[in-house]
């Protein structure tokens, strides 16, 4: 399972994850917890569905989310970073996207999910375009944020 290799690579080296969701809604921590042992490593997580929420939980600059939208890599990174500095971990993960079946426009249809994970050491995000329903893309975004997680932590720590 990926969320048990993830953190057996994450206890191995001494890390320590948070999670930022939007658009998953909390299935990325849950995937994490499911795993025995998850409290060695991770230490918790955000679910700010709301702008209000990714501006005043995760400090993401409330401009930038009017300039740029809550979907986009820009509030993916601050997202993450935020939940990074929230948390005191050594690394975080980031969703933002349109699930559907509403929301999506021409320029950020759905299916359109932003993930990104930081560290101190570097940050990485991605624009995803997932198909299929609401379900079908909350899944494959979080087995992807978390597959990201995973490739990061090996190349970067």
């Amino acid at each position: 399972m990926l969320a048990e290799e993830l953190g057996q690579v994450l206890r191995s080296k001494g890390l320590t994850l948070s999670t930022a969701e939007s658009c998953t809604g909390g299935k990325m921590g849950d995937m994490i917890t499911a795993v025995p042992g998850s409290s060695d490593y991770y230490l918790g997580g955000v679910i700010s569905y709301s702008d209000d929420a990714k501006a005043s939980i995760l400090s993401v600059d409330s401009e930038l989310i009017v300039s740029k939208g809550a979907v986009s890599d820009e509030v993916a990174v601050q997202m993450a970073r935020g939940c990074m500095e929230r948390f005191s971990s050594n690394v975080a993960i980031s969703t933002t996207g349109i699930a559907g079946p509403t929301g999506g426009t021409p320029t950020k249809p759905v299916g359109l999910v932003f993930i990104c994970v930081c560290s101190d050491k570097a940050s990485v995000c991605t624009r995803n375009l997932f198909l299929g329903d609401r379900e079908d893309v909350r899944v494959q975004s979080t087995e992807a944020a978390l597959r990201m997680t995973l490739e990061f932590v090996c190349a970067h720590h």
